[in-house]
């Protein structure tokens, strides 16, 4: 069933070979692997059959599907009606309509690339990522550029990086013979973490409905202290949820794989296997989209805030990336002598070496209001780069930087202590869960990422910087007289330049944080403290040499990271103040006067009465009051002041260093009353009730 199932809703390979002529079938085969301009004959077969394929799945309507600057996916959906006359229709769908649309521009971000009055965007067809059919619509994945053809998405940058990353990894593979190798491209395999909570108690909860997480709440009893949640038993309710989310993402040919409880409780994660980066994008769009969808319909909200609630782990989004040949071979696949894998450890050393020269890059990748919260505890990665490769792969590093021969040894055999069971080999590297950047066997894994986050910002990163070092290998060792001579010197070089970046440790530990400030490298905590290196001259030119960004786009992309983060911020304080100003403060001044009344009605009944529960708590509750409602205040002031700010650099600083701090304040002081305010009077379900279901 579920090989039947799989891709039912997809216009695939399998599809296409079916139902389209050989000679067009190859045609678009040429488009997808060699990019060769699809010409109008053929998009019209193409386009025709791809709607005869959709109608007879139900289809009425057709989208260019993209994903703007918002982070997001955008559709507008045209019917496959054309009048026929005599009030009659018939069904049609062109090349044109295919191949290029036409979206109004007007109202996504652009960074000023382009003015309000100026609508008019294109969106073009990405014929490596197939179309599929999604609630009666076909979704036709595009890519999204303004009228000038600057890149007003998120798409067309990818496709570029994966280009350059592809250009240059194809000139070190021929130093090495390679001849046969016609394409390098990046896989991906993200692993999505998110919360379910019950959708009733999330309706309550006006800063989940506003801002996707808590703004305010004391922490509970108990946590996720006693480790009792990560891989526990799914409650029925969530694996009903799963069962669904499954079967629709099979039909979206996304293939889901993996599916437990996560650490924290009502936290769980989902898994894919790996696929090409642009089609691993787009499928985790709509595994997020599928995500939100199902949950209600299982009476839940599905939660992808970085950091939903305090005091236990945020979500994250584990970039697990790749470099393979259309050949078959893992580029990153160290074999079982890496000492001996020249090949191998060149890959190694350009990776090393661009994140070491990159690693604000990398930082700004994943930057948010969100995941600023996130990374730093809870087995979120701390804000310093830095990677981490293992024991074995050290110590071969270090015997090639020293020129000392390196003493391999065979691979270990797991003793478990038990006789039953079997012996099995140990991996030569652990994983490190404080590890921003990790090599985990065959593949990095980047877990900065914050779970809402698109994937094509990091992964844009990621191949451009990775094809600038390859690039930069290339040129000096072509033409070369002594290839190997020149190829270990290259290596050796490398190693000694940039092992600052390597770090096998603790990531948490106080310590390294003075060792990182030592070895030089960056700290960067927040996003406004991140985003302006953004546009430092060695990051520009990184991306207008490799042909991904324009200076003009990337200036476009900093403003509106920079605007995001403001505007984000902005909404949670003006929440932060409507909930304190008009339920929080007025339920522990009604509390306070119950305290009040309880006091004045006993010592009507006798003077002796003890009230030094009431006396000691209304003291306590009213001194706590005075200081939120002063701390509403002057956070409403600093949003204020905020409007008199225009340079959005300086705007994301204040933001940062005054909204969001006054924030922080009110929030203690609230969640204290929330501990001591009789829970008939807090106007909003707790911690308990949202984690675990306690009222």
């Amino acid at each position: 069933m579920i090989a039947e199932l799989f891709g039912s809703m997809v216009f695939n390979d399998t599809v296409m070979r079916d139902r389209l002529p050989k000679e067009t079938y190859r045609q678009v085969q040429r488009t997808i692997k060699n990019g060769k301009k699809l010409d109008p004959a053929a998009a019209n077969i193409v386009a025709n059959a791809m709607k005869d394929w959709a109608v007879e799945k139900g289809a009425t309507h057709f989208t260019h599907w993209f994903q703007p600057m918002t982070g997001i996916t955008a559709e507008k959906h045209d019917s496959f009606i054309e009048p026929a006359g005599d009030g009659k229709v018939i069904m049609e769908f062109s090349g044109k309509e295919l191949v290029q649309g036409e979206p109004d521009a007007s109202s996504f971000p652009s960074g000023g690339l382009r003015a309000t009055f100026e609508a008019r965007g294109y969106t073009a067809w990405d014929p490596s990522s197939y179309a599929f059919i999604k609630e009666d619509v076909l979704c036709i994945p595009t890519a999204f550029c303004s009228y000038s053809g600057e890149a007003l998405d998120k798409k067309t940058p990818l496709l570029r990086s994966m280009e350059a990353i592809n250009r240059q990894a194809l000139r070190v593979l021929k130093l090495f013979g390679n001849e046969e190798v016609t394409s390098v491209r990046t896989t991906v395999g993200p692993e999505q973490e998110y919360f379910l909570i019950d959708k009733d108690i999330y309706d309550q909860r006006k800063d989940l409905i506003y801002t996707g997480r808590t703004l305010f709440g004391a922490k509970p009893p108990k946590g996720q202290e006693l480790e009792d949640h990560y891989f526990g038993v799914i409650k029925p309710q969530v694996q009903a949820f799963m069962k669904e989310l499954h079967e629709e993402c099979w039909k979206l040919g996304i293939l889901a794989k993996t599916e437990h409880n996560e650490v924290a409780p009502s936290q769980h994660e989902l898994a894919p296997i790996f696929t090409t980066t642009n089609i691993a994008v787009d499928h985790n769009q709509l595994t997020m989209e599928l995500m939100q969808k199902i949950a209600k319909k299982h009476g839940m909200v599905c939660l992808l805030h970085e950091k939903p609630f305090a005091g236990v782990n945020g979500s994250g989004k584990h970039n697990n990336w790749s470099l393979s040949t259309n050949t078959g071979v893992n580029l990153l696949e160290p074999g079982d002598t890496p000492y001996e894998n020249a090949q191998f450890l060149l890959f190694l050393s350009a990776i090393i070496k661009a994140v070491d020269e990159y690693q604000d890059l990398l930082r700004i990748s994943v930057a948010s209001a969100g995941n600023d919260h996130r990374l730093g505890a809870n087995e979120a990665p701390p804000a310093i780069v830095s990677i981490f490769i293992g024991e074995e792969l050290e110590g071969i590093l270090r015997a090639i930087e020293t020129e000392t021969p390196y003493g391999s040894k065979e691979k270990e055999l797991m003793k478990i202590g038990v006789h039953i069971l079997p012996k099995f080999p140990k991996d030569t590297t652990d994983r490190n869960r404080t590890s921003p950047f990790a090599f985990t066997g065959n593949r990095f894994e980047f877990r900065m990422l914050g779970s809402s986050l698109s994937l094509s910002g990091p992964n844009v990163v990621l191949n451009t910087i990775v094809a600038e070092e390859l690039g930069q290998f290339a040129d000096s060792l072509e033409g070369v007289s002594d290839f190997q001579e020149a190829l270990d010197e290259l290596i050796k070089k490398t190693i000694r330049d940039h092992k600052r970046i390597l770090f096998n440790g603790n990531g948490y530990d106080e310590n390294w944080i003075k060792e990182a400030e030592g070895r030089g490298l960056l700290n960067l905590k927040s996003t406004p403290e991140c985003l302006p290196y953004f546009l430092h001259e060695k990051n520009v030119d990184v991306f207008t040499k490799q042909k991904v960004l324009s200076r003009a786009e990337m200036e476009s992309r900093y403003e509106i990271l920079m605007e995001g983060y403001c505007k984000v911020i902005n909404i949670e304080a003006l929440t932060m103040i409507e909930m304190g100003r008009k339920e929080m403060l007025p339920a522990v001044s009604l509390f306070s006067r119950e305290l009040a009344d309880t006091i004045t009605s006993k010592h009507k009944v006798s003077p002796d009465i003890c009230c030094i529960y009431e006396e000691e708590l209304l003291t306590k509750v009213s001194a706590l009051l005075k200081s939120a409602y002063k701390k509403v205040g002057i956070l409403e002031d600093a949003v204020m002041n905020a409007k008199e700010i225009t340079d959005v650099t300086e705007l994301g600083k204040y933001y940062h260093d005054k909204v969001f701090i006054s924030m922080s304040e009110l929030r203690v002081v609230i969640d204290e009353l929330e501990t001591i305010t009789a829970k008939t009077y807090w106007p909003y379900p707790s911690y308990g009730h949202l984690l675990f279901g306690i009222r």
